[in-house]
């Protein structure tokens, strides 16, 4: 089985957003569900048939986030060093053409949000970056085409979701 590396606040989360589903948002569209049942014609019953598209897209996440939470090892990258790039590192780069600077933090696949600088570990520039060091260069292609960065800097912070 295929693991999902993910931190503490990242699988709290998941495990936050499926207890909602379960405890409040599938029994209030069940509620609903029961309700445009009674108002009789199923067939041209428009609220029966939006409860019950609901109903299923609920049951989808929750199985989505189930299976995500099945596969969950949690890492805490503050017991990691931080002098090479890895899970949780924080990563400043400079691409060596433009001298634009950027700064990305590593993290799980379902924690990645590329406009807080959030990017999985699966992702083409984290596999580049995993490793290197202060002062090492790294090519990637990335959606513009090929960059050369040079990593400034290596470092954890806490990560904020």
């Amino acid at each position: 089985m295929e693991k999902e590396p993910m931190t503490i606040s990242g699988y709290e989360k998941i495990t936050n957003n499926l207890d909602f589903l379960k405890t409040k948002e599938r029994p209030e569209t069940v509620i609903a569900l029961d309700e445009a049942r009674q108002l009789g014609d199923l067939k041209e019953n428009a609220e029966y048939h939006a409860a019950k598209d609901k109903l299923k897209i609920i049951d989808s996440q929750i199985a989505e986030l189930g299976n995500i939470i099945s596969k969950a090892v949690i890492i805490d990258p503050s017991t990691l060093p931080h002098d090479k790039v890895s899970f949780g590192s924080t990563v400043n780069l400079v691409d060596v053409d433009t001298e634009k600077e950027y700064t990305y933090t590593i993290v799980g696949g379902v924690e990645s949000n590329a406009d807080k600088g959030l990017i999985s570990f699966n992702s083409p520039l984290a596999k580049q970056l995993m490793g290197k060091e202060e002062g090492d260069e790294v090519q990637a292609t990335l959606p513009g085409g090929l960059s050369t960065f040079e990593v400034v800097e290596v470092y954890y912070k806490e990560i904020q979701l």
